[in-house]
This record gives structure tokens, C-alpha cells and sequence, in this order.
């Protein structure tokens, strides 16, 4: 739509001329399925006799009026903008439109429940969709105060930023009684992080004393259906340990009068930072038994969106180029707060595990950006929430608070809260204050890790004399070419040495790397350890590499560790050899079958660590391994799951995941005879209990290999029957390994167009299982033909669904290759963020093709 995608210039520009004062929206939810009344006065100044536009995405405008004189509403909205002009040096601003629901997951999303046919609402603005529900300038620098006035169903709950003014009946409407919420006034936000949560929502509440002595209430929902599941007593539990680390280190009491937590239907994402008000996917509420990865995941994500209501609420980017800041530091500090304030102390090792390998990868791609991107629009932004603007930000935090000192860190952090509280700020005003309480000078650190892309490689070189002992020790760094960048680093050595069975750290060095190589003058002169662990505790940004003696004793000893840090960092390393090509896909396949995936009998297996692993079998059999060799090496990969599975301990997290492993794995024999006689309850496993969620994740697997179909599917949804069982039915249909199947999904999905957005990503999971990638080759060409037509007619949220998750990387070979060169060479002029996404999908073929030629 002509002025829907927001410059950054234009964005510059606005703010130039006005300043946003407030916002009265009034919501009316009552006037039908389709929309909903939006009623919005906004008052703000102007330069006078400027021009300027308001933002709005409505099929309907009835009333335009400023400053008392009406507007002719088709001549100054165009679907997505109101233009005005003549402005006042104080204006009020009245709309009236017609707004729509969503099923998207964007702006105000509209879902029933199949369960009791219940409506239920949820806002989700950020990047750009508050527009979508009242009119606003669009920007996070125009912050204003909101006061929220809905009108709903009776018995409906109704949330927003602010504690509830006052509730009133206004009597009967179509649907039934009706009453009105107006909520208090907030302080100055930008509109992205306001929000409107209505429906029949129940759940638990609660309350904690903050640091200065107020009473802050505590509120966890969800949908009534889910209610029996919902671990109320424990979000609020990782919320209060939130509450207590954060004001303590932040000096800071919470900034806001209420914090409610609301798990809604449908989410793209794993939660938003909504003031006051915070949504969350229903994903965390676990209607059956999850992994412990999942579990510990929730805090984490708890704690990450309550680091939100200082560090982006409180204090808010100007411009979404700093969004890293925002998301980086939440990653940072939700994961430091789960590591010393919950019982999920092992933290550090899930997030190098999980987030930093999302890091790694991303930073390899063609299309890596710095940590500051340059973000022109709003379609550069709204593919730009990845892994770095994420994990590596965090990481590269991590680095900071090493290279700057930890109180030093949080010091200047507490100085950046108070100076720019309710305000909006760049990075420069955040490294302002690290300066002056760490006493350093950050400009080349900023310019070095913030404003340049890529990853290095470090790699220990050392010189052995005859006896053990090291003569020669240094450090040399390596970058791609594409970007050369030797950076510095604060690190660690870890030199670990073999005792009574177990790999002990003996010896650890903290130093500074820079440039090409770095002298290691402290291991000169010392016995060469067992294995020397570079970048030991996680500290730094970059890939590593083993020397010789040390792969050796890793190849052998991996379980040795006592900790699971060390252990994660060097499964890291062998990973990345395999994805980078250097080390053939079948020995970390070995590797992960023998020695990682069994692990240590004797300590508690890392769930985050054992998830990733899982995963990355996965990948390699399905990818790295040569085409030749595939089905040996995949036949050969569940048999050993289903040994695995058979050994874990009883009622375990390990025992959950290689049953969930064990069932994406199973194409036939054995294997698959298992999963159908754990389906059909022939066979059992001390302590596993097949429960809901366990049955469609056994069914998919028959479907996919062929042994179960429609009947089946049919029969286990009207046992289920809510909006989980909907959703997992649609991605069973679409695993049936039939052409029949697979041109169903493509018609809904990509020529239709009509699922909502959790049954769309359900869809294309099924669409993508394939046992026989074959079966994917006839959607190649219409995948291409399709590409521009999506991206122009979709939500942003729906198009990259598309894009991404049909493409066929699951055929992954040199024809696929250059089919999608020859779209990137046929359309130079496509949308930034569609090539973007066309590049990444690229490179996931070129990097398997190289593995494959390593593997063979």
C-alpha cells in the first residue's frame, strides 16, 4: 500500500515538525467479527504552517477533523496515511474509523476458540501495526501519553498498560450486554509498546513489594479452555526472583504501577514487551510434558520481557537501528538474572548453546549486517529481528561487561536509566555513561564490534618438545574475506588435564587478543595441558578451533568434563567444522551417536545442550551427508535412537527427547514399528506416558512414512478437539507423503491465502517433512513464480512465512542452486528484504553442498 512501508528519513523529518502529546483512543469491540470501532484524538504541537501525516491502516475512515474544522476523508487518507496540513502551533487531531481484525498476528489479532467458540484479542504493534488500531505517528521517538477506552462483551477481561479506572455497563449491544474500561492515563510511551488484551481470559494474581515500598500487582492469564494448565504460581515465582535482581542491579524500583502476563493464541513471536501488560505465546503453557529446555526457556523469556520495561520501555531507541540495544540487552540481562536468581543456574551454557550458535550462523550468511544495521525502512527492520540483532548483540555485551568490568557496566547503566528516563535515546548516550564509570574510551571498541560484520576464527598454535613441554604458543585469528575484521577480544585459556577419569581446569589465563596472532608467553615453558579450551567461560565473540593433541582427547574424552560450559564449547567447535566443511558430516554423526547424544551417565544432562544436538543430527543426515550415502547413514541414525531411547532413564527429559528424536528420525523397520506401537499403546516404556501432544508427534511420524492417513488424522483431532489438536491436524495432513497432500497446502498457504497465521506455519512444518525430497521438486518453479506477488500482497509477518519456510531446501542440490540464482539474477530490483531472505535461503544450499562434498 502507496506510504505504508515508513522511511527512516521520513521518520527524521516528522519529528522535526511535531512533538506528540497524547493519545485518547476509544475502542469499540462489540460491532462485529470483522471490525471494530476506533475513535482517536490526539493532541500534539506543530511548527505552524507546517505539513506533515498521520498513520493509519484501516478499510474504513468516517471522520477526519482538525483543530474543529472537518477533512474530506477521501482526500486526505490513502489507506495508510492521513495527510494534514495548515498545522497550528497546538492541534487536536479527531479520527473515526472503521479498524480491522487480524489473523496474522499483527495489530489487533481475532481468534475463537474451538473448545467453548469464545472470542479472544490481543494487540501486537511492534514494528509498525498500532496503526492498525487507532491513528498515530507511527515512529518510537514520538512517545506521548495513551488513555485506552474500550467497550466489549460483558464477561469479558479487558487489559492495557495501566491499572482499570473504572468499569461501567453500557448496556445491551447485538451480541449481549456490553461494558465499557477506561483505563488510567500512562506516562510518555511510544506507541509500540502500548497494548489492548480483551476476551473471557482467566488466571491467578498476585503481588510483590518493590524496592520502593510499593505494591505492585501481579496478574498471569490465558485462555479459559487452558486454564487447568496454566503454572501461574511459577511464571510469578520467575518473576518476582525478575523483580528483585533487576531493581537491585539496576538501582531502579520497576517503572510501572502493574505488570500483567497474559499467554494469547496464535503469536508469532515468543513475547512482547507491552507495558504493563506483557503477551506471551501459548507455547508456555504446557498442556503436556515439554523438555526441560522448554521449561527453563520460559524464564528466560519471563525475565527477558520484564529487562524490557527498563531497557526499551522506560528508556526507547529513537530509531530502529538501535533496536539491537533494546533486544540485546534484554538477551543479556534476562540470561545473567536466570543464571543467578532461579534455579536454572546453568544458563551461560544454554545460551551458548542456543544463542550464540544462532549467532554464529547468522554472521556467516551473505547477508550478516552489523550490530548497528543500517535500517532505511520499515521492511529493512522487520527481518532484521535475528541473530544478531539478538545473540550476537548479547554477546557481544557479555564482552563488554569482561572488557569494562561488571559494576563499572551496570554503573553506567544505572546512570542511563535516570538521565533518560521516559525518553528516547541513540547508542552514543548509553556508551556516554560506560565511559565515564569504566573510565575507558569505547568509540574504537564501538566501531570495531558494533559497526562491522562477520565472525573470526581462533585457532591456538603450539610448539612440543620431546618431553611435553611447550616451547612456542601463540594465538592466530583468521576472517572471511568478505569481511576481514581482526578484532579484539577479552578471553580466556583453559588448560584442562585429565584426573582419575575426569577433565579438571588446571590453569586459566584472562588476556587480551588482538590482530593476526597473539604470543601466549604464560603456557611457554609449561607441560602441554591435555586440552586447551580457547575463549574458556564463554566470553568472547568468535569461532574456535581445537590444536591437534587437544581435537584428540576431545574426539575421545568429550564426556569427561565436570562442567557443562567447557563440554558445549568444544561440541560447538566440532559442529562448526562440520557446517564450515572441514571435518566429514558422517564423523560428527559418529560422534554425536557414540559419545554426545549418550553422554555422561554420570551427571544430569544439559536439556538445552541435548535439544541442540538432536537438532543438529538432524541436519547433518538430512544435509551434510552425501546423497550417496543418506539412507545407510539415516537408517542407521534412528536405529541408535531407538537404543538411546530404550537406555534413558525412566520418566527423563532425555527419555522425552529421543522419543520426539527417535519419531522425526523413523522412516521404517524397527524404528517406525516402535513409534506405532507406542502410538497404539502395544508398547511401553517405564515412566514415558504418551500423552496429548505425544500422540500427534507419533502420528505425524506414521503419516510422514506413509503407514497413517486421513482416518487417522480425523479420528485423533475429534479426540482433541481444541486449537493445539487444529493445529497439529493440519501439519500431519500436510506430511502425507503424496503430491495430492502437498498441492493442498501450496493452494491454502500460498494461492489463498486464507489460514491465520499459526495453521499457515503449521502447514508449511508438515509441507516440509519429507522422507523422499522429491516430492518438493514440482513446487520449485512455483515457488520462484511466486516470490514478488507474495511479498506485494501479504502481511509482512505472512510473507516471510512463505518465502522461508517453502523454500525446498530439503532437495538441497546443484540444480536448486542455480534455479535461485537465476531469480536473484532475474530480479535485481526486488524488494531489499525479499532478496535478503532469497540470499539466506541460498546460502543454507551452497553450505550443504560443500559439507556433501567433504562427506564424500
Amino acid at each position: 500500500m502507496p506510504g505504508e512501508n515508513l522511511t527512516r528519513e521520513e521518520a527524521r523529518q516528522r519529528a522535526g515538525i511535531v512533538r506528540a502529546q497524547s493519545y485518547d483512543v476509544e475502542l469499540d469491540l462489540t460491532v462485529g467479527a470483522e471490525t471494530f470501532r476506533s475513535r482517536t484524538t490526539m493532541r500534539f504541537s506543530a511548527t505552524p504552517g507546517s505539513a506533515t501525516f498521520v498513520d493509519l491502516i484501516a478499510p474504513r475512515v468516517e471522520t477526519v477533523r482538525l483543530n474543529g474544522t472537518e477533512l474530506e476523508a477521501a482526500a486526505v487518507f490513502d489507506g495508510a496515511r492521513i495527510s494534514l496540513e495548515g498545522l497550528a502551533q497546538d492541534n487536536e487531531l479527531v479520527v473515526v474509523a472503521d479498524c480491522a481484525y487480524m489473523n496474522t498476528g499483527e495489530g489487533l489479532h481475532r481468534f475463537v476458540d474451538p473448545v467453548d467458540d469464545e472470542v479472544y484479542l490481543y494487540s501486537q504493534f511492534e514494528v509498525a501495526d498500532s496503526r492498525r488500531v487507532f491513528a498515530v505517528f507511527e515512529q518510537p521517538d514520538l512517545k506521548a501519553e495513551f488513555r485506552f477506552d474500550v467497550t466489549a462483551p460483558a464477561h469479558w477481561q479487558v487489559f492495557s498498560c495501566m491499572p482499570v479506572a473504572s468499569v461501567e455497563t453500557v448496556g445491551p449491544r447485538d451480541g449481549g450486554d456490553a461494558r465499557r474500561w477506561r483505563f488510567d492515563p500512562t506516562p510518555r510511551l511510544s506507541s509500540y509498546v502500548t497494548a489492548v488484551v480483551a476476551g473471557p481470559y482467566e488466571g491467578r494474581t498476585g503481588e510483590l513489594t518493590s524496592a520502593d515500598g510499593r505494591t505492585v500487582p501481579l496478574g498471569v492469564y490465558c485462555r479459559r479452555s487452558l486454564l487447568p494448565h496454566l503454572e501461574a504460581e511459577a511464571v510469578m515465582d520467575a518473576t518476582r526472583a525478575g523483580f528483585t535482581f533487576y531493581e537491585r542491579e539496576f538501582d531502579l524500583p520497576f517503572p510501572f504501577p502493574k505488570y500483567d502476563q497474559i499467554f494469547v493464541p496464535e503469536f508469532n513471536a515468543g513475547a512482547m514487551e507491552n507495558v504493563g501488560a506483557v503477551t506471551f505465546t501459548e507455547a508456555y503453557v504446557f498442556r503436556s510434558k515439554v523438555p526441560e529446555a522448554t521449561v527453563e526457556r520460559r524464564v528466560v523469556t519471563v525475565l527477558h520481557e520484564l529487562a524490557h520495561m527498563w531497557f526499551g520501555d522506560l528508556v526507547t531507541m529513537r530509531w530502529w537501528n538501535d533496536l539491537w540495544l533494546n533486544e540485546s540487552f534484554a538477551e543479556f540481562a534476562s540470561t545473567l538474572a536466570t543464571a543467578e536468581a532461579t534455579e536454572w543456574t546453568g544458563a551461560w551454557t544454554t545460551f551458548a548453546s542456543l544463542e550464540k550458535s544462532w549467532a554464529y550462523r547468522q554472521d556467516q550468511l551473505p547477508t550478516t549486517h552489523p550490530i548497528v544495521a543500517a535500517i532505511n525502512d520499515l521492511e529493512d527492520v522487520e527481518v532484521n529481528f535475528d541473530g544478531i540483532t539478538y545473540a550476537k548483540g548479547a554477546s557481544v555485551l557479555r564482552q563488554l561487561v569482561a572488557y569494562v568490568g561488571r559494576e563499572e557496566f551496570l554503573g553506567g547503566v544505572r546512570a542511563y536509566f535516570r538521565k533518560h528516563a521516559y525518553g528516547s535515546t541513540e547508542l552514543r548516550d548509553l556508551l556516554v555513561e560506560l565511559e565515564a564509570t569504566s573510565g575507558r574510551d569505547l568509540g574504537v571498541w564501538s566501531q570495531e564490534w558494533l559497526e562491522t560484520a562477520g565472525v573470526a576464527t581462533l585457532r591456538p598454535v603450539l610448539e612440543v618438545d620431546a618431553d611435553g613441554v611447550i616451547t612456542a604458543a601463540r594465538l592466530e585469528q583468521t576472517a572471511p574475506t568478505a569481511h576481514p575484521h581482526l578484532r579484539s577480544h577479552r578471553l580466556a585459556l583453559g588448560a584442562y588435564d585429565l584426573q582419575d577419569g575426569r577433565l579438571h581446569r588446571t590453569r586459566r589465563i584472562e588476556l587480551d587478543v588482538a590482530g593476526a596472532v597473539t604470543e601466549l608467553p604464560d603456557l611457554v615453558g609449561t607441560r602441554r595441558p591435555d586440552l586447551l579450551l580457547v575463549n574458556d567461560d564463554d566470553l568472547a565473540y568468535a569461532k574456535i578451533r581445537l590444536d591437534p593433541a587437544s581435537l584428540t582427547t576431545a574426539l575421545d574424552r568429550l564426556n569427561a568434563f565436570e562442567d557443562s560450559l567447557p563440554r558445549a564449547l568444544v561440541a560447538a567447535a566440532l559442529w562448526d567444522m562440520t557446517r564450515d566443511g572441514e571435518s566429514p558430516a558422517r564423523s560428527y554423526v559418529d560422534l554425536l551417536l557414540s559419545t554426545l547424544l549418550p553422554g555422561d551417565p554420570g551427571s544430569r544432562p544439559d536439556s538445552t545442550v541435548l535439544l541442540v544436538l538432536l537438532r543438529q543430527l538432524r541436519t547433518t543426515v538430512d544435509l551434510y551427508v552425501a546423497p550417496a550415502a543418506r539412507a545407510e547413514v539415516s537408517a542407521r541414525s534412528a536405529e541408535a535412537l531407538l537404543e538411546l531411547l530404550r537406555t534413558a532413564e525412566p520418566g527423563s527429559d532425555t527419555q522425552l527427547q529421543f522419543v520426539r528424536a527417535l519419531a522425526a528420525a523413523a522412516r521404517d523397520g524397527q524404528p517406525l514399528d516402535t513409534v506405532a506401537g507406542l502410538l497404539a499403546g502395544t508398547t511401553s516404556l517405564p515412566g514415558l506416558d504418551v500423552d496429548t501432544d505425544l500422540r500427534w508427534v507419533l502420528l505425524t511420524s506414521l503419516v510422514a512414512a506413509g503407514r497413517m492417513g486421513e482416518a487417522e488424522i480425523a479420528a485423533e483431532q475429534a479426540a482433541d478437539n481444541t486449537a493445539n489438536g487444529a493445529r497439529a491436524a493440519t501439519a500431519a495432513r500436510a506430511a502425507m507423503p503424496t503430491a495430492e497432500a502437498k498441492q493442498a497446502v501450496w493452494d491454502r498457504v500460498v494461492e489463498r491465502g486464507d489460514l491465520p497465521n499459526a495453521m499457515a506455519a503449521s502447514a508449511i512444518a508438515g509441507f516440509t517433512r519429507v522422507a523422499d525430497p522429491e516430492l518438493l521438486r514440482g513446487f520449485v518453479e512455483p515457488y520462484f513464480a511466486s516470490l514478488t506477488r507474495v511479498w506485494a500482497d501479504r502481511t509482512n509477518e505472512m510473507a516471510q512465512q512463505i518465502v522461508t519456510g517453502l523454500y525446498p531446501l530439503e532437495l538441497a542440490d546443484a540444480d536448486l542452486l542455480d534455479r535461485t540464482d537465476a531469480w536473484l539474477e532475474e530480479h535485481p530490483d526486488a524488494a531489499p528484504a525479499l532478496r535478503r531472505l532469497v540470499l539466506e535461503n541460498r546460502d543454507g544450499v551452497a553450505r550443504a553442498l560443500r559439507a556433501q562434498e567433504r562427506d564424500v
